[in-house]
């Protein structure tokens, strides 16, 4: 099987001076497995190049690792930091502007601050769309005073990557239970929610040119397509949707295979979502690059879906030329 060598891979992280992760946003990781992180994310040269090289991935879109700046309290001080992240991460991409592209970061506790910031980002920058990770201080994307955001992406046709970050509360079912927090359940659970909102609220009857990406699989969504339209149907507020929730999830979201490297799961999101909507990706530095490459070069799907899949969904959806 012959290798694909120009694979783009776009949940690739970085953190900027002033945004690494504190070692309470991080708890979950062991200590030995967080110094390797710590030591990956803010590097943009050797390693990072020799690890893309080695895994046959021609291009990374690189964003701002979680909590970013969504978890600030200080409007001000957030939206100062995310425009240096944006500004850091500019010139790292001008050092090797053949591999790299960028996600904004924005801070959404200013609404018209990150509309700016985003509108510098895409027409001054070049960056293909915007990051957000998870709740902005607690605040989903659902509520109304976001609304400017929404028409921002619509206005500049830029997709928006919606990333698990610190979930502000816990339910009971959590309490007692660390070991699933964070990336093991917790953080699936927030961000396939944060979605969901954003389907039931009708965002997208609203602003129906916005488009959306979730890693990790599409966050278990895809598997429970059928599930959402048929509990949907039966309940008052599913019943006055303009269509079936699975419709608008496989019309307005592409998924990445981000943080999971298993046959069944992509051959599910596959066929649940179609085609050209799963995108490759590898969760650098907190996942194995070169697991996620052997991977997807050997996983059982189609030459034509693994070219799909590798590389061109992504020239697609991110306007690469």
């Amino acid at each position: 099987m012959p290798s694909i060598t120009d694979k783009v891979a776009l949940e690739e992280h970085f953190t900027a001076p002033g945004l690494e992760p504190s070692i309470n946003d991080v708890a979950f990781f062991d200590p030995d497995v967080l110094r390797t992180i710590e030591v990956a994310l803010p590097e943009f040269s050797d390693q990072r190049l020799k690890a893309m090289d080695l895994a046959g991935i021609s291009l990374s879109v690189l964003s701002q690792t979680a909590p970013g700046v969504q978890s600030i309290q200080d409007a001000a001080l957030a939206v100062e930091l995310a425009h240096r992240a944006n500004d850091f991460l500019n010139k790292r991409i001008d050092l090797a502007p053949k591999r790299f592209r960028g996600f904004a970061c924005v801070a959404l506790q200013d609404v018209e601050a990150a509309c700016s910031e985003l509108k510098r980002c895409v027409l001054e920058l070049g960056f293909v769309g915007v990051l957000i990770n998870g709740a902005t201080t607690g605040a989903y994307l659902d509520e109304p005073r976001f609304a400017p955001f929404w028409h921002t992406l619509e206005q500049l046709d830029v997709p928006l990557y919606l990333h698990p970050g610190l979930v502000s509360e816990h339910t009971q079912a959590f309490r007692g239970h660390p070991e699933l927090e964070g990336a093991v359940w917790s953080w699936t659970c927030d961000t396939a929610t944060h979605m969901l909102r954003l389907v039931f609220a009708r965002v997208f009857e609203r602003h129906p040119r916005a488009r959306l990406i979730l890693g990790h699989m599409g966050e278990t969504l895809p598997y429970m397509l059928w599930r959402f339209d048929s509990r949907a149907a039966v309940t008052p507020l599913g019943r006055s949707l303009s269509q079936p929730p699975s419709e608008t999830l496989k019309r307005h979201l592409t998924v990445t295979t981000s943080g999971v490297c298993a046959d069944a799961p992509l051959r599910c999101a596959l066929e649940a979502m179609g085609d050209h909507a799963v995108m490759f990706s590898t969760d650098y530095p907190y996942e194995d690059i070169q697991l996620a490459s052997d991977w997807i070069e050997t996983a059982a799907i189609s030459p034509d879906q693994r070219i799909q899949v590798c590389r061109s969904n992504a020239q697609r959806v991110l306007r690469l030329g």
